[in-house]
């Protein structure tokens, strides 16, 4: 249940609400196939001021939903995903900004996706929903952002996935967007964390009741779905998280029991994460969200050369990273950092130390909170003034 402290700093009951649009004209995918009509599932939280310039779009990460914060019922024992930051007084004040999360396209909490009923067939689209980049989730969002009467954004902010979005929407819409919030994020995805997607997908792909996707009305393929979110999960933390929080601890006994039940307490952890998942998302959505991460790529998409992708942007940035965060580097966050000053933007770049990893930014963490608190201060204060 919730804690009265909670409650204290909440944003309360807030309720899911849907857009559809692309309809009767589809929206044209950047694979050149289209996708229409569309939903995409969004929450708010505060109020948009008279000259609707205090709206921010919090961006999700690869598992995250519209549900950003508050509750959805007096019943719901946890918030929303960054209920941490979002809230009265809290980072993204909703005493003073109005704050819009949106679920992205491709995915399962409410938003168009693979699950969803394909229109010329009436069946789910399974595989035939057509691949979506992260452009392709800008673009959609920003259909939401008209349909909202907003001109311009005070912010767009997001963490991993979410950090990629705010990015690629300052790129695709550089007179929308104020300012921008890139928190544990890249300019495209390591070898190795695709390395480790495509293994998830392929724990998924080879699950019997996976069906090549088409499992909707019979056994979804939940050993495949479980597998990948637990090998995801070892990427989101550090290893001396891990330590710290698991050891060598045996969960039920003192001595090995030399056989293959689980016994190392991070086992148990690991199967309780896959289980979890697999209650909440859908295994197509995950491939189709994995390769979209895959595939974003600033630098490939501009020349080679990444202090392209940044000539005609317009907004301020603010871009953090963690020192433990091993699969979205600070080196990454360096990389993005330098080729936004070879452009003479306006960045400020932290490095927050910490020891849990690329996770850090779901957290409660003091410094990430003032960082944000301060930046989104000093630029409604330029909308202001102006």
């Amino acid at each position: 249940m919730k804690s009265e402290i909670t409650l204290d700093t909440s944003v309360g009951i807030v309720q899911t609400q849907y857009y559809t649009f692309a309809e009767p004209h589809e929206m044209v995918l950047v694979s050149g196939k289209k996708l229409g009509p569309i939903t995409l599932a969004y929450e708010t939280y505060g109020s948009l001021n008279e000259s609707k310039s205090n709206a921010i779009l919090i961006l999700h990460a690869l598992s995250g939903s519209a549900h950003a914060a508050g509750y959805h019922t007096e019943a719901d024992a946890y918030p929303g995903w960054w209920d941490h930051y979002i809230g009265p007084g809290k980072a993204f004040d909703t005493s003073k900004y109005f704050v819009i999360c949106s679920n992205v396209i491709g995915g399962c909490s409410g938003s168009t996706g693979p699950s969803s009923i394909n229109p010329n067939t009436g069946k789910e689209y399974a595989l035939d929903f057509p691949i979506v980049t992260i452009q392709d989730m800008v673009n959609a969002q920003r259909h939401l952002i008209d349909y909202l009467g907003i001109e311009k954004l005070l912010a767009v902010a997001g963490g991993s996935m979410g950090g990629m979005q705010a990015l690629q929407w300052s790129i695709s819409y550089p007179d929308r967007v104020q300012s921008v919030i890139a928190i544990a994020t890249a300019a495209s995805l390591s070898a190795q964390g695709i390395a480790f997607h495509e293994v998830g997908r392929q724990a998924i792909m080879r699950d019997p009741n996976w069906n090549n996707g088409n499992y909707y009305h019979a056994t979804n393929p939940s050993n495949g779905l479980s597998l990948a979110r637990m090998i995801g999960h070892i990427t989101y933390l550090s290893e001396k998280l891990m330590h710290e929080k698991f050891g060598r601890r045996l969960q039920q006994a003192d001595i090995f029991k030399f056989q293959f039940d689980l016994e190392f307490e991070v086992e148990s952890y690991l199967h309780h994460k896959g289980n979890d998942f697999v209650q909440r998302f859908d295994a197509n959505s995950y491939l189709y969200i994995t390769k979209a991460i895959d595939y974003f790529d600033l630098k490939n998409d501009f020349g080679g050369d990444l202090a392209n992708a940044f000539v005609h942007v317009n907004s301020d940035y603010l871009v953090i990273s963690f020192s433990s965060d091993w699969l979205y580097p600070t080196s990454q966050s360096r990389e993005i950092v330098r080729a936004l000053r070879m452009n003479s933007k306006n960045v400020v770049f932290t490095e927050i130390q910490s020891d849990k990893g690329h996770d850090t930014f779901l957290l409660p963490n003091e410094q990430l909170e003032h960082n944000i608190a301060n930046f989104l201060k000093r630029e409604f204060e330029k909308v202001y003034n102006k």
